[in-house]
């Protein structure tokens, strides 16, 4: 029997040498981040495998989908429930991008501490809003909700064995192969002849729109390894004559501690596509949909955290704004440097990052009783403090990828009133519970806190306040 973290870390591992088939570059990146991180293990030894162990790190991935409809997203979360993956988090980047990017997302993924050390794959997973009038008129909505309604994704054999898998946590290994024969195949890319005039009016709107909605099939978009010093990659790409986008998106690098997700791409690639005109004719063009991301993780952070994050990212562009000659990292580092805790240990006591809590085995005992404030705990060399990586996406950083692979920057109409969507919304259209990222890093810190109380026989008082 197969089971659902063996199918899961199979699938990554196909869906990754098929994507390095049909996009060669993606192999690049591959082979430029496992030397990445083999040098940093090198330099740093263990403080290297701090957020991770190497393992876990080089065999890392996430992909990224695109799909049309609350119908399609539901077969979707069929398909990643065979795999242990469940949908977190709500990310609307239609309010993240200055482009016309009309989706929501989601992340599927594992969120068991166990499963994700055995194998953290993740896939976000964007969903078109034809409803929203900003970027699609009536009849266009209508003529695209017609489309989208006459195509199917996934076989029905397929969704079979996925509900079986989910429901029973395993399968038989002849039906896991075929579960991941046709698992793979439905994210590859299709040669089917693409309606040139059809995908040329969604292009006008949006390129993200015309990937989605133009096509009769989805495919891999980006599919990410993780890499310990995206700075050094970013260099190392370049050198290689790969053309990168303009920027890493996310936190600046910096002296302090890795937090949240910094991520950046090489360019999306022009790939063949027979399209058919008007007349019934196939001919040869070329579409830019996919393109080489790569990432590299951080701590996770409280709300209060992202309440920080966000209220720098605000001040970040009002600086830009108001010096415009000065480099943007620039800024975004002397900011950090004056906003942030520079240790895991201020992030902890001021209640702006997670961490798991564990009693040191081997601290000698002096016959007094331990104390009850985890600061002193923490202080005294009773318990350690181990990071929580941050398993999630960042809907800025998401937007700013998805823009800097685009042509132009599509249609929108601001002076209409956009459609509502929000994770209660998708939650109902999925079937689904879209759980909130925030409240599983605080179950894992507090499963730890009540760990620690039990085995010192304490009564653990807060952080905050404790010397």
């Amino acid at each position: 029997m197969i089971s659902q973290w063996q199918l899961r870390a199979a699938f990554a591992a196909r869906l990754s040498d098929m994507y390095g088939r049909e996009v060669p570059a993606y192999t690049t990146l591959v082979d430029i981040s496992r030397e990445v991180n083999e040098d940093v293990l090198r330099a740093q030894g263990a403080d290297a495998e701090r957020l991770g162990s190497i393992g876990r790190v080089t065999a890392e991935r996430h992909g990224a989908i695109r799909v049309g409809t609350p119908a399609e997203l539901a077969r979707v979360a069929r398909v990643f429930g065979a795999l242990g993956m469940r949908p977190v988090g709500f990310y609307d980047l239609r309010e993240a991008a200055a482009s016309a990017v009309p989706v929501v997302s989601t992340a599927f993924r594992p969120v068991d501490g166990e499963e994700l050390a055995r194998n953290p794959f993740r896939v976000f997973t964007s969903m078109l809003t034809p409803a929203d009038p900003r970027f699609f008129d009536a009849d266009l909505r209508a003529r695209l909700e017609t489309f989208l309604a006459g195509r199917e994704l996934f076989p029905p054999e397929l969704l079979a064995l996925a509900d079986r898998a989910e429901a029973e946590r395993e399968l038989p290994e002849a039906d896991a192969e075929r579960f991941l024969h046709l698992a793979v195949a439905a994210f590859e890319l299709s040669t089917e002849p693409i309606d040139k005039a059809w995908y040329e009016t969604l292009e006008r709107v949006s390129a993200v729109a015309a990937d989605i909605g133009g096509v009769r099939s989805t495919h891999i978009n980006h599919l990410t390894p993780r890499v310990l010093d995206i700075d050094e990659l970013y260099r190392r790409m370049t050198e290689r004559g790969i053309e990168m986008i303009d920027t890493i998106q996310g936190p600046p690098r910096w002296k302090g501690p890795d937090l949240l997700l910094r991520q950046t791409s090489f360019r999306a690639l022009a790939e063949p596509r027979a399209l058919r005109t008007p007349d019934g004719g196939v001919t040869s063009g070329a579409l830019r949909v996919r393109f080489g991301e790569v990432e590299a993780r951080g701590i996770a952070v409280t709300r209060e955290g992202r309440a920080l994050y966000d209220r720098l990212l605000t001040l970040l562009d009002e600086r830009t704004a108001a010096h415009p000659g000065a480099d943007r990292a620039d800024l975004a580092h002397s900011l950090w440097t004056e906003h942030v805790p520079g240790t895991e240990r201020e992030l902890a006591a001021q209640q702006l990052a997670y961490f798991t809590y564990h009693v040191v085995p081997d601290r000698p005992r002096d016959g007094s009783r331990p104390p009850e404030a985890l600061g002193d705990l923490l202080a005294q060399g009773w318990v350690r403090a181990e990071p929580i990586v941050y398993e999630d996406f960042l809907p800025r950083s998401a937007a700013g990828i998805f823009q800097s692979n685009l042509s132009d920057a599509g249609s929108r109409d601001n002076d209409q009133q956009g459609a509502a969507y929000d994770s209660d919304w998708l939650s109902g259209a999925v079937g689904r519970e879209i759980l909130d990222p925030f409240a599983l890093y605080e179950r894992q810190q507090t499963e730890s806190l009540a760990q620690v109380a039990a085995e010192l026989e304490v009564h653990l008082t807060t952080l905050k306040g404790a010397s």
